[in-house]
């Protein structure tokens, strides 16, 4: 989708950048009652609601209540950073520098020639276990993003800038009375139960899954049953649902065994 430099220092390496990840919503177009006919949003006035022309629209940013002041698309253009194929190193850091509340989207980068440079690199991040801190700009943005190892790859990961990542110390502090030790021996045992390896596989968008079944369905002329929704009972100690928890748990061990 991209191709740009790495660049350390004096040095160069050429890489090619590709999505790692795939935006898999489902999006519905809006159509008339009764005709089924494809309907577009207009912009209107709220005081009047007399239509506005594209021509006639303007960007503005509000100050005070009622108070804008407007932005013209040719100012906005000349604030945007130039465009350059640079992926330029500003430090490398520890991973356990780097939260996982920073990461935002990642990249894979795969060499472009060049490929000795480009392995050596990721060798040479690999074996020192560290990440590299980067800038670069890209369409109209700038960005920063961190760039690691995954097997003989390396990935890149656009981070969230400082502005946009609140501190947790702004959590409420813990009230109420601390857990006895029954009730930490029971969480303990909780978590201990649900350890194992992480597969994949074994999550999807279930949300996603059924309402396509359900479109699909409605597609070949059925009428599909929608199974009621469920509600959690309330009122019930942090014991009682920890017992439940576990109770579930061993039930459903017990299935696969037999």
């Amino acid at each position: 989708m991209w191709k740009g430099i790495l660049k350390v220092g004096s040095s160069a390496v050429p890489v090619k950048l590709y999505s790692a990840v795939e935006n898999r919503d489902i999006h519905f177009h809006l159509l008339q009652s009764g005709t089924n006919s494809r309907v577009k949003q207009h912009m209107i006035r709220p005081d009047d609601r007399e239509q506005v022309t594209e021509e006639q629209i303007r960007k503005g940013y509000e100050i005070e209540p009622g108070e804008f002041v407007v932005i013209k698309d040719t100012e906005t253009q000349q604030l945007k950073p130039k465009e350059s194929r640079e992926v330029r190193f500003t430090r490398f850091v520890s991973p356990s520098a780097v939260g996982s509340e920073w990461y935002e989207r990642p990249y894979y980068l795969g060499p472009d020639g060049e490929e000795a440079k480009y392995f050596a690199l990721a060798e040479a991040i690999r074996n020192r276990k560290v990440e590299g801190i980067a800038r670069w700009a890209m369409r109209g943005k700038s960005y920063v993003g961190a760039v690691l190892t995954y097997g003989d790859y390396l990935v890149l990961i656009k981070l969230r800038y400082a502005e946009e990542v609140l501190s947790v110390r702004e959590l409420p502090a813990p009230t109420g009375r601390p857990l006895d030790e029954k009730e930490l021996r029971m969480a303990e045992d909780l978590v201990s139960a649900l350890e194992g390896e992480f597969n994949p596989e074994q999550f999807r968008d279930e949300y996603r899954h059924k309402l396509m079944e359900f479109i699909e369905a409605k597609a070949r002329g059925k009428r599909p049953r929608l199974a009621a929704v469920k509600t959690r009972a309330r009122g019930e100690s942090i014991r009682d649902q920890l017992a439940k928890s576990l109770a579930a748990l061993k039930r459903g061990k017990e299935k696969k065994v037999a």
